[in-house]
């Protein structure tokens, strides 16, 4: 037989579009493969190779998946489980892996269909971009890394698509079963976990007057002296670094006494006690051990209870592309509402009628106090590089085209609330995990699953 498989062109485009009744498929396979067989003996005998090609591997509901698609991911996983070194199981375990990994998405994906819930291919560029970005390369050296890996840039994207789909349909609906409460987040902040996690980080430099173990009283006094006149030197204002290059005995002189970032459960015990009291620059006394004496020194410290952060009061207006407006048509109205407010229309009343973001359309476009890291990437770096009181041209975020105008910035101590947030954060993300897994087990025995290939039954016990 040739390359060409025999099936007809109409087949093929209905079996792409996938949503359709896994009956009428089957139907249509009958249909075609008994038509096949009435010719001679020759045609029957390419029919049935034909239908060899590719076979329904289980029906999901009104979705199919077929034994291309079966085959096309177990090569994914294995080509990528290979490359990072991983020992692979025997092929059928693989197998049926992922086949129920196929069968979850599939129950997935038509949850999110029939939600409404889709990833323009504007946002899906935007994610593979920031992806090929965070591997340093371009979009095209990444399709291009894809295709010496062995992987098709095509079916990349369309799994991508598919995750980001899924990921918006598990947070849409297991978001509304978490609920992190104000005394779980207190008992977590007092715990060992929470201190340690949301704890002060000190910068910590160290300079060592060593001594021998057995030094005399005399050797032990000089080097006290040396010790003291060191913090003198610090505490009359020398830079602390250059003072340890040149006095320090300790391992990291050379690097200018630095120990790094150290959380306070992390400290030296000889500094348990004595770092958090230090203010920033300021050396400890001399500590004596008995490998000498230590000069300890807070270089820098971030993170606990005192936090400066620089926020920023912002407004926007925001123009959305959706199924009744294409991106060019959100890009001309946004233009417009540009040119309006240059030439001297209120910013407030334009967001209030024309914004897509209900929210702040409702205070004018307010965003009231943000804080670094609350907004997206192309948002937040346009709001940095605007001035106070100046109007950003527009621009394009992943939720539509916006125009920005920033009102005010102040520095503000935002540590505790940022512990608040890191401890639900984390409390969130447990309770997450544990209801996504849930969630996963309820819809998968809800839909209904039909396995049409015997190798990938489950076999009674």
């Amino acid at each position: 037989m040739n390359s060409q498989v025999s099936i007809p062109s109409s087949i093929s485009i209905l079996f792409s579009s996938r949503k359709i009744s896994a009956l009428f498929v089957l139907l249509l396979f009958t249909c075609f493969s008994g038509a096949a067989l009435a010719e001679s003996d020759t045609d029957a005998r390419q029919a049935t190779q034909a239908q060899l090609l590719d076979k329904i591997v289980a029906i999901v509901d009104e979705d199919i998946i077929m034994l291309s698609e079966l085959n096309e991911r177990v090569k994914s996983i294995k080509n990528r489980l290979s490359r990072q070194g991983t020992p692979l199981p025997p092929d059928d375990i693989v197998e049926k892996r992922v086949l129920d990994q196929l069968i979850l998405e599939s129950v997935q994906l038509q949850l999110a269909y029939r939600a409404g819930i889709r990833v323009p291919d504007e946002q899906l560029t935007e994610t593979l971009e920031n992806i090929a970005r965070s591997n340093q390369m371009t979009l095209a050296q990444f399709e291009a890394q894809l295709s010496l890996e062995g992987e098709s840039y095509a079916s990349a994207r369309e799994q991508i698509r598919r995750e980001m789909i899924m990921s918006r349909l598990q947070k849409r609906e297991v978001d509304r079963r978490v609920r992190v409460t104000e005394q779980e987040v207190k008992n977590f902040l007092a715990s060992k976990e929470g201190r340690t996690r949301s704890g002060t980080e000190y910068y910590i430099g160290h300079i060592l007057v060593a001594l021998s173990e057995n030094a005399s009283d005399a050797a032990v006094a000089q080097a006290e002296q040396r010790a003291e006149n060191i913090v003198s030197e610090l505490r009359a204002g020398e830079d602390f670094s250059k003072v340890a290059v040149a006095k320090s005995d300790g391992r990291q002189a050379l690097d200018g006494g630095i120990l790094g970032w150290r959380k306070e459960s992390e400290l030296p015990t000889i500094a348990q006690d004595i770092i958090p009291a230090l203010a920033i620059n300021e050396p400890s006394r001399p500590i004596r051990t008995g490998s000498g004496f230590h000069i300890l020194s807070v270089l820098d410290k971030r993170g606990g209870q005192q936090q400066l952060v620089e926020q920023t009061l912002v407004r926007h207006i925001l123009i959305a592309p959706s199924t009744i407006r294409t991106e060019a048509e959100a890009k001309e109205i946004i233009d417009k509402l540009y040119e309006r407010i240059v030439g001297g229309d209120d910013f407030a009343e334009l967001a209030k009628s024309n914004s897509d973001d209900p929210v702040s359309a409702i205070d004018g476009g307010s965003l009231d106090w943000v804080t670094p890291g609350q907004m997206v990437p192309a948002f937040e770096q346009t709001m940095e590089q605007t001035k106070i009181g100046e109007l950003s041209e527009p621009f394009r975020s992943s939720f539509g085209w916006h125009i920005l105008q920033v009102m005010d910035r102040r520095t503000q101590d935002m540590g505790e609330i940022i512990q608040t947030n890191q401890a639900q954060q984390v409390l969130h993300r447990r309770k997450y995990e544990e209801e996504l897994a849930f969630w996963l087990l309820e819809i998968k025995d809800e839909a209904f699953i039909e396995i049409k290939d015997p190798k990938y039954q489950t076999k009674p016990e």
